[in-house]
């Protein structure tokens, strides 16, 4: 049974929303904003759906976060992604100031780790591979679909 604290608990909403892209045809990964341990934001890739290239899941979510909060600093917030986030949307974290991420599964081509944990603001705490599998399982599926 999962505790509803835990980064599995939350990591398993994210894929929620990574589900919500999939059914709309968009790259499925999925966020949600914890802070006080409540989830506060919600987003899924819409790049398609808005004809927007920065319409990332973590980049929805960071604007909804922000406009729930009245501040652009997320220093009390966790972010959980499914996928490793991409260098534009760990710059986004960066001058947030997110005080924790934590992503599911490694994206060896366009993620944000191949530059090193300094892309993003110093006071950053760093978590990976929660429900990993499942987070690229979801991913696999999808591009396995299109090709």
């Amino acid at each position: 049974m999962l505790s509803i604290f835990s980064d599995d608990f939350f990591m398993k909403q994210a894929l929620q929303e990574a589900e919500k892209a999939y059914e709309a045809g968009e790259v499925p990964v999925g966020a949600v904003v914890v802070c006080q341990n409540q989830i506060i934001a919600r987003g899924y890739n819409q790049t398609e759906q808005l004809n927007d290239v920065t319409a990332h899941a973590e980049i929805i979510a960071l604007t909804a976060t922000a406009n729930y909060l009245g501040s652009k600093y997320l220093d009390d917030c966790t972010l959980y992604v499914t996928l490793e986030p991409c260098v534009m949307c760990a710059g986004a974290l960066a001058w947030a100031q997110l005080d924790r991420l934590v992503y599911g599964a490694p994206d060896d081509k366009r993620g944000f780790m191949r530059f090193g944990k300094t892309l993003l603001h110093p006071k950053t705490k760093l978590e990976y591979g929660i429900l990993s599998e499942e987070c690229s399982t979801l991913l696999k599926v999808f591009f396995k679909t299109k090709r």
